[in-house]
């Protein structure tokens, strides 16, 4: 009788090991089979059928990892070893030790590498971001940026035939007067028969006299074009600044929206049910707008992500000489640079940096239309 046969002490002390609980790191999934110690697991890895099956289970391993993040996760910023603790209370989940990675941390480098999560290390552990390409999402962003595009584009347009419009009615005012035609000098034909008198009298005026009264002539007539011409400039002028303020209402009008956030802007966190957590009156730039008046901060000093109504945030205000972005009004979307601050009335004065205003100086907008730029 060999010493494996089956009624030998050997071979009934494996099937009594084998009935017992085993651990499971030592289960080969693909395979379904349980090996009773590293080494024989180390072994089992190593074998050509091993190898064959394991390409398969990575992929379905990856598909319902990534689909797990999708429906639970999908918009925040997350620790990967929370996300990998929900996924594994599903008894019938596809076991690591069965794909291509040996651990976890190989895992989530390799959905960073290929793109399918932002991935960060930070001091408490590695932190995991879903990247959505869903077909839909991805068609709905593009329309998005379509129409943007479109509405930039129309607005510029508009702005285009304006400043035309406001050239061609500056031309018109400062176009010069015409001269006026001298009157054809008639000449007398007396009838005849009739006899003409002419008597030429002596001016009593001196030459002294005479040169003065030529000169008050003069000067009155000098003094009547200058006064004439200052008031065509006083009036092309007035309708000049007639028109840049309707340009300026209409744009005022268009703009003027009740929501303000958008992404690359330094906001202050003003909600005070976040005091406990420490985020109370502290800053943050907005990386991600969500539906207009919902914002994905991420905080300056912590670095972690929050989502924050536009209610509880307020936008913050740099140093003179900053650059600073219009949120709302007129010149809604342009990056400026701030000029001065007027504490008492609560407002700033700017010069557009970038755009088809470039240059143009706005002496009054309020704290609440600009926000700082994030570096």
């Amino acid at each position: 009788m060999g010493k494996n046969e089956f009624l030998t002490p050997k071979a009934i002390a494996n099937r009594i090991k084998a009935k017992g609980l085993q651990k499971l790191r030592w289960y080969c999934q693909m395979c379904q089979k349980q090996c009773r110690d590293e080494n024989g697991f180390k072994c089992h890895c190593m074998s050509e059928s091993h190898q064959r099956q394991m390409q398969g289970y990575s992929e379905e391993f990856e598909r319902t990892f990534l689909e797990h993040m999708k429906r639970s996760h999908r918009f925040s910023r997350i620790a990967a070893t929370v996300v990998y603790n929900e996924y594994i209370n599903d008894r019938h989940h596809v076991h690591m030790n069965s794909t291509e990675w040996a651990t976890l941390t190989e895992f989530i480098k390799y959905l960073g590498r290929t793109g399918k999560c932002k991935v960060e290390e930070t001091p408490k552990g590695w932190f995991i971001t879903y990247i959505d390409r869903d077909s839909e999402t991805l068609f709905k962003e593009r329309m998005k940026n379509k129409r943007i595009k479109s509405d930039l584009a129309e607005e510029e347009k508009q702005e285009r035939e304006i400043q035309k419009q406001i050239e061609k009615a500056a031309e018109l005012f400062t176009e010069p007067p015409k001269p006026l035609e001298p009157e054809p000098v008639k000449e007398l034909k007396p009838e005849s028969g009739v006899k003409v008198g002419l008597k030429l009298t002596s001016s009593n005026l001196k030459p002294k006299e005479r040169g003065e009264s030529s000169k008050l002539m003069f000067d009155e007539i000098e003094t009547d074009n200058v006064r004439n011409k200052a008031v065509t400039k006083t009036n092309n002028k007035s309708v000049l600044e007639e028109m840049m303020r309707e340009e300026e209402m209409k744009k005022e009008r268009v703009n003027r929206k009740d929501y303000w956030l958008c992404e690359g802007i330094v906001v202050k966190v003003m909600s005070k049910a976040l005091a406990e957590k420490g985020y109370y009156k502290q800053k943050g730039v907005v990386k991600k707008v969500i539906d207009k008046y919902v914002g994905e901060i991420e905080m300056l000093e912590s670095k972690h992500v929050l989502r924050v109504d536009q209610l509880e945030l307020e936008t913050v205000i740099p140093q003179i000489g900053g650059l600073v972005r219009i949120v709302n009004g007129a010149y809604r979307g342009a990056t400026a640079k701030l000029l001065g601050v007027d504490t008492e009335k609560f407002c700033a004065k700017v010069q557009i940096e970038k755009g088809a205003y470039v240059g143009r100086v706005l002496k009054a907008v309020e704290y609440e239309d600009i926000c700082k730029l994030a570096q």
